[in-house]
């Protein structure tokens, strides 16, 4: 399985990636392990998984570009409306 996730940094940006174990990579994020989000505590807020990895790959490619970002706000409005909770 691969997984395309989004994580919610401390500062309010969103961190958007895909790997083929997920546990170990939230691991990795949250022990300080990846550049990007070691000084900004990341918390997973979505996933979604894929049985083929460039189907993973093409759709975090999407979700990073403008009309991702929106389609991923958009399903997240009442999660990012509320993260300090």
């Amino acid at each position: 399985m691969y997984y395309v996730y989004v994580l919610l940094r401390s500062n309010g940006t969103k961190y958007t990636g895909y790997t083929s174990d997920l546990k170990r990579r939230l691991n990795e994020h949250k022990n300080g392990k990846v550049r990007s989000t070691n000084k900004a505590e990341p918390k997973l807020i979505y996933y979604e998984s894929y049985i083929n990895k460039l189907d993973a790959v093409l759709r975090e490619a999407y979700l990073k570009t403008g009309d991702g970002r929106r389609e991923i706000n958009k399903q997240l409005k009442n999660t990012l409306l509320f993260k300090n909770m």
